[in-house]
């Protein structure tokens, strides 16, 4: 099979031709980011995990973690808006409001109480240590 079928709808073409303004772009860039657009880097030492998340144009504020055992949630909340002043007449706007989140599972549980997280430059930065085991076998004693 050398060439690929194409499985469009066979609308698409004609709503091209006759209504262009359903496929006019953002005035001010993409839509929203789908998960795999958080693109992810994760990094092992002995004792922690380091992950470094782009998730570029969000506050701070909008971005929240979450731990569950080895389980990391990365979940963000885009607020995209155009904006103005009094001395300008909006002809068009095109707002895009929405969350995106991605989950990820550590080969092991992580000490949640000693979790650290910044965010600069649209880039989270998470130090995850490892939860501490008990160094080994363990030989119980029978009464």
């Amino acid at each position: 099979m050398t060439s690929l079928i194409n499985r469009g709808n066979i609308f698409d073409d004609f709503f091209r031709d006759v209504a262009p303004g359903f496929y006019v772009r953002p005035l001010h860039g993409d839509p929203l980011p789908t998960p795999s657009q958080i693109k992810l880097d994760v990094k092992e030492t002995e004792r922690e995990y380091t992950v470094h998340a782009e998730v570029p144009g969000v506050s701070k504020d909008d971005i929240h973690v979450s731990l569950d055992g080895n389980v990391v949630t990365l979940r963000a909340e885009i607020k995209q808006q155009d904006s103005s002043n009094k001395d300008q007449k909006i002809l068009r706007s095109e707002r895009y409001f929405g969350e995106v989140s991605r989950s990820f599972q550590l080969p092991v549980d992580i000490e949640q109480s000693e979790v650290f997280a910044k965010y600069d430059n649209g880039v989270l930065t998470l130090n995850l240590p490892k939860k501490r085991t008990s160094g080994g076998v363990q030989r119980i004693k029978i009464e």
